[in-house]
């Protein structure tokens, strides 16, 4: 093939659909799975703290550091495999090991993260399960062994306890997705002979993601109720403000003043809940999406992994969908009434304004009579200098013909006050 330059991000992108493989885990064994976040959202999370505390956990064990940039690495811990993910929240750490515990789910198991480590961390714990992996007796294979049944009844509270036959009946799964006095998820995993541990891999890494994801959905549930009552709060607010618009308030300015507030208020609502509620949406669909894939069974009459999301999960996430529908409609709300009000205070404006043109035209006529009646004093004033200058001037040249003066500005005035009108009047004609 001739030559040809590759996109930049060819051979990432294609890795990242290779990436996060699942462990190879053996049966019988156990796995202690780990999950760290931040306590702020993702935008506060520090990556490099993250990585070196990895490392920090590698080097107890002189085990291989990941790949500059990696988000996962695999790796041995003595006689334990390990498994680091990192996402886009939080970060996952599965350990797991062959060989069941004299005790049923053993606290002990988890001493694969020594305790100043844990104290480390840079976060805080958001779910740490513990898998219990077991092969099944090949008299069980019908599922009609009673020993599975006790066994369920010792280990997991019968009320939630969730049971599946799961990939083809393969394994049975099992978990109540109650936190043990230890701190920890149960869950046990009853395997079929002949299921290879590249599949059993496979459906540990399902079960820990359907756990991981489930929680972090919930921080959603979480959000709301610590808005909810600002949210009733700013609700009857902007109910009152509406029922005060409807009925004709005296200042709609001052309304629109309170509106614009509560508004304020609304927007840094959806600004603050925006990420968790679009990540609360895109957490449930993967755990219906892992749920999915694995392919339940019913045993034994018992509920499935499916049935207790749809009892328990789901109607957590419907109330933040609620929350989520509640606050953006109130947004809606807060900027229709804006609109509404607004416009009240145009029309308001307008009548203002109109009843100030109204002044002014009355002003300006009553302005145009006084500058009438002024005009006509004027003719007068000026009239009565103009005579007298005028008879000052025709004396000398009327005196000798025995003319007096009173004759004389007689005569003169009716032409002086034509005069001086027509100048004057000719005046303003120019001037408009």
């Amino acid at each position: 093939m001739p030559s040809i330059a590759d996109h930049p991000l060819r051979y990432s992108l294609t890795n990242e659909l290779h990436a996060r493989p699942a462990p190879v885990i053996p049966v019988p064994g156990t796995v202690a799975f780990l999950a760290i976040k931040p306590e702020k959202d993702a935008a506060a999370r520090d990556r490099d703290r993250d990585r070196a505390h990895l490392e920090a956990l590698l080097d107890r064990s002189g085990a291989t550091h990941p790949a500059p940039g990696a988000t996962h690495h695999g790796c041995k811990l003595g006689r334990h495999g390990l498994k680091w993910e990192s996402h886009t929240e939080f970060v996952s750490y599965t350990g797991f090991a062959a060989g069941l515990p004299q005790r049923p789910f053993d606290p002990a198991v988890f001493d694969l993260y020594p305790q100043d480590w844990l104290e480390a961390a840079p976060g805080v714990r958001i779910t740490s399960v513990l898998i219990q992996l077991a092969e099944l007796p090949a008299d069980a294979a019908d599922g009609t062994d009673p020993s599975i049944s006790a066994w369920l009844g010792d280990w997991f509270v019968g009320e939630s306890l969730a049971v599946s036959w799961a990939v083809d009946e393969a394994v049975l799964v099992a978990s109540d997705f109650r936190i043990d006095p230890a701190g920890h998820i149960r869950m046990a995993v009853f395997v079929r002979a002949g299921t290879g541990p590249q599949r059993v891999g496979r459906v540990v890494q399902r079960l820990c993601e359907i756990e991981t994801y489930k929680t972090m959905s919930m921080l959603g549930l979480a959000r709301v109720r610590q808005i909810s009552a600002e949210m009733g709060a700013l609700d009857r607010r902007m109910g009152a403000l509406i029922s005060d618009m409807a009925a004709g308030m005296p200042r709609p300015e001052a309304s629109l003043d309170s509106l614009m507030g509560v508004s304020a208020e609304l927007e840094r609502l959806q600004t603050s809940t925006s990420f968790r509620f679009g990540a609360t949406r895109a957490y449930e669909a993967l755990v219906h999406a892992r749920i999915e894939v694995l392919r339940e069974t019913r045993f034994q009459g018992r509920q499935t992994l499916a049935e207790f999301m749809q009892r328990r999960f789901d109607p957590a996430m419907r109330t933040v969908k609620a929350a989520e529908t509640r606050l953006a409609g109130m947004s809606e709300r807060a900027i229709r009434a804006a609109r509404l009000l607004s416009t009240q205070v145009e029309v308001a404006r307008s009548a203002q304004n109109q009843d100030l043109l109204q002044s002014m035209d009355r002003r300006a006529d009553l302005q145009l009579r006084l500058q009438r009646t002024v005009e006509g004093l004027s003719v007068v004033a000026i009239s009565y200098y103009g005579v007298n200058l005028a008879a000052n001037i025709a004396m000398p040249l009327v005196e000798p013909m025995g003319i007096g003066r009173t004759l004389v500005m007689a005569g003169l005035t009716p032409f002086v006050i034509l005069l001086v009108w027509f100048v004057v009047r000719r005046l303003r004609r120019m001037l408009h």
